[in-house]
C-alpha cells in the first residue's frame, strides 16, 4: 500500500518549525530529509524514522516496523500529532546521521 499525499501533507506541516525539511518520493513512499540528511520516511502512511541511540531514548515505548519487505527496521513514531516532539526528535538525532553521498559526476 502506498503512502497517502493528504498523510505526507500532514506530516511536511507538523515539522514546518524546522527548516530545510524536504522530502523524496520513491515508489509510492517519500524519503524525508532535515538538512541535507535523510531522518526517515513515510511509508503505508507511517513515520518511521532510523534507530540511532537518541531516537530510542526519546521514544520509551520503541516500537520497530520494516517500511518494506526486505529493507532494515526503523522506529515508528506515532506521537505525530505534536509539533514539539517532532521538532525535538529531528533535533537530537541529527549529529548522528551519516554525512550525505557525494556524487562522483
Amino acid at each position: 500500500m502506498a503512502s497517502g499525499k493528504e498523510y505526507l501533507n500532514f506530516i511536511i506541516e507538523q515539522l514546518s518549525d524546522l527548516n530545510e525539511i524536504t522530502y523524496r518520493a520513491m515508489m509510492g513512499e517519500y524519503i524525508i530529509y532535515y538538512r541535507g540528511k535523510i531522518v526517515g520516511g513515510i511509508y503505508d502512511d507511517r513515520l518511521l524514522v532510523k534507530p540511532v541511540k537518541s531516537a530510542i531514548a526519546l521514544i520509551p515505548e520503541t516500537v520497530y516496523e520494516l517500511p518494506y519487505e526486505g529493507a532494515k527496521e526503523m522506529l515508528l513514531v506515532d506521537n505525530v500529532d505534536s509539533r514539539e516532539f517532532l521538532a525535538e526528535l529531528f533535533n537530537i538525532i541529527y549529529d548522528e546521521l551519516p554525512e550525505p553521498k557525494k556524487n562522483k559526476r
